[in-house]
């Protein structure tokens, strides 16, 4: 019994024999066929409006890559495609020989655009299920008020089914199609896929879950980002051979790579670009993978800059306060122009010694001239003396917790700013 035999309940003997039972049918068409069309399709002409718009609401409503206003090539793309399925049944009822070339080019370009999109086809299969349930719903209530026989509705019923599965696959060749003769194919999705997730220019979660699911890339709830040193002088071209839950764009101005799990991957990566830094974002919720990579950037151009430890790979997790403290270039050089102001009059090489003690004495707890003296390689007696030369020069702002947090932002800042 078919699905929508369940729903009306068993026919009685004999119902399926209208003009012949399907027993033998090879397709959607040979069931139509045994339709009388002077009998059904007269019932058809006062719903097939309706019907049809229906089909698209719920689709829309249904499938959440085709809620959208039914505008411009979008729109007539779907509304075209609905009418066509829904029309091409009912003109040919009772007709054994139909020419599906048009039906069939159209569907299969409708797959190779679902694949140039990037769209999964799961969501179209979703829509082609959705339609042919809205579809037999409006069939079978109409039939039913209208007397027509339980036999010809439950052939239509079989046939209705199987023309969606034949739908359905018309669309998935032209999809195949699409992305044997695409050069790229899946390698664009991922590449599309990452930069949406890079740039954080995807319009929804929904959408990086249908583009992952395209591209064979689960999407994972947590992700972070490595940004990879562009130098050319200094660069080989390497391509790092590494998962397929790793997304990889090295063409981009920084080249990055999105995984779940960023430290399983740093030591073969080290070893793979030994000639490039490489700076890990930290692990964040997918929809902020742009977070990750803006801070693995910023992290890379700092250190370019001679403004972060020269480490091969820098590990932005354990370096958040210097990144907080240079994400406003601005605003950091008015508090150390104010906080390091009693420094002016030094000449420059005071300026630098002096500097270092004080960023020295900031860090050490209690202030301990020991422990500043073994940081700094020198006697503690220099110490003493450079403290009480800062003493003087910035005098009670030192016991001033803000003003010492000031202090410490300044000291820390790129010498530049």
């Amino acid at each position: 019994m078919t699905p929508v035999a369940a729903d009306l309940g068993q026919p009685h003997s004999g119902t399926a024999q209208h003009r012949g039972a399907p027993v033998h049918a090879t397709s959607a068409q040979d069931i139509f066929a045994l339709i009388d069309p002077e009998e059904f399709a007269q019932h058809l002409a006062p719903i097939t409006r309706r019907m049809i718009k229906d089909v698209i609401n719920e689709i829309r409503v249904g499938v959440s890559a085709y809620d959208r206003p039914l505008e411009g090539e979008f729109g007539k793309v779907i509304v075209t495609s609905v009418e066509k399925a829904i029309h091409h049944v009912i003109d040919n009822l009772g007709s054994s020989e139909v020419d599906r070339t048009g039906w069939e080019e159209w569907f299969r370009e409708l797959g190779r655009r679902q694949f140039r999109s990037g769209t999964s086809m799961d969501v179209m299969h979703s829509a082609v299920g959705i339609g042919t349930q809205v579809a037999w719903r409006h069939l079978r209530v109409s039939g039913e008020s209208l007397g027509v026989p339980t036999g010809t509705l439950f052939t239509f019923a079989d046939g209705l089914f199987k023309y969606s599965d034949e739908l359905a696959a018309t669309v998935s060749a032209g999809y195949a199609e699409a992305a044997a003769n695409s050069r790229d194919g899946i390698d664009h999705r991922r590449r599309r896929l990452h930069r949406l997730l890079v740039s954080g220019e995807a319009e929804s979660r929904q959408a990086l879950v249908e583009l992952a699911s395209a591209t064979d890339w689960p999407l994972p709830e947590h992700v972070g980002v490595v940004a990879i040193e562009h130098d050319p002088a200094r660069t080989r071209n390497v391509t790092p051979e590494l998962g397929s839950d790793v997304l990889v764009d090295l063409d981009g101005t920084v080249p990055s790579l999105v995984m779940s799990d960023p430290e399983q991957y740093v030591d073969a990566l080290r070893e793979e670009l030994a000639c490039r830094r490489l700076a890990v974002g930290p692990v964040v919720a997918v929809e902020e993978a742009h977070t990750s990579f803006n801070m693995a950037r910023q992290a890379l151009e700092l250190a370019e800059r001679g403004h972060m430890p020269d480490e091969e790979v820098i590990m932005c997790a354990d370096r958040l306060a210097d990144l907080a403290i240079s994400s406003d270039e601005y605003l950091l050089r008015r508090i150390s122009e104010t906080a390091l102001a009693p420094l002016s009059g030094l000449t420059p090489k005071q300026r630098a010694r002096m500097s270092e003690t004080l960023l020295a004495w900031l860090g050490v707890n209690d202030g301990c001239v020991t422990d500043i003296a073994e940081r700094l390689g020198v006697h503690p007696q220099t110490v003493r003396y450079r403290l009480g030369k800062l003493r003087e020069l910035f005098g009670e702002s030192l016991d001033d917790p803000e003003q010492r947090l000031r202090l410490e932002m300044a000291l820390r800042a790129p010498a530049e700013q």
